[in-house]
């Protein structure tokens, strides 16, 4: 049994192919737009350290932390653009090179893993020398490793 076909020329002569053919254009169009705007990329590794400043906060609900055994190793690192080399500071102290950091940072880290290091850049050292730090600190055994916000020191 054959069913009734509707003609839909009839009204207006509309054909139905013809008024589909724009939208699948479109869908196709978006279709393309978000493949090609689309981000395959992995998102990078945040670097698992913890900010600190020298200023402390003005709440004063908060117990104050525990007695350390030894203070905070603060590694400052600059940079010399003339002769486009970094020179680090442990406590004041001054490093030859990030053999010397690496090597003071594994001497310390035997005595006491748990200290807290934290990385003072200067604003023009390049992020090789800061990553690099941050790196030799991690791999001595530090499990604290963090970041000065301020540029004071």
């Amino acid at each position: 049994m054959k069913t009734p076909h509707v003609n839909l020329k009839g009204r207006g002569d509309v054909d139905i192919d013809a008024a589909m053919t724009p939208m699948i254009d479109v869908v196709f169009l978006l279709l393309v737009f978000f493949v090609w705007t689309a981000s395959f990329q992995i998102a990078e590794q945040i670097l698992p350290g913890q900010l600190s400043s020298q200023m402390g906060t003005a709440d004063s609900t908060l117990d104050p932390p525990p007695e350390k055994d030894l203070e905070d190793i603060v590694i400052s690192v600059s940079f010399d653009e003339t002769k486009a080399t970094a020179q680090w500071t442990m406590n004041d102290q001054p490093l030859a090179d990030a053999g010397a950091v690496e090597r003071r940072l594994a001497s310390i880290a035997r005595v006491d893993p748990g200290a807290t290091v934290i990385v003072h850049p200067a604003s023009n050292v390049p992020l090789e020398f800061v990553i690099q730090t941050y790196d030799a600190a991690k791999l001595t055994g530090f499990t604290s490793v963090s970041f000065a916000v301020n540029g004071t020191r």
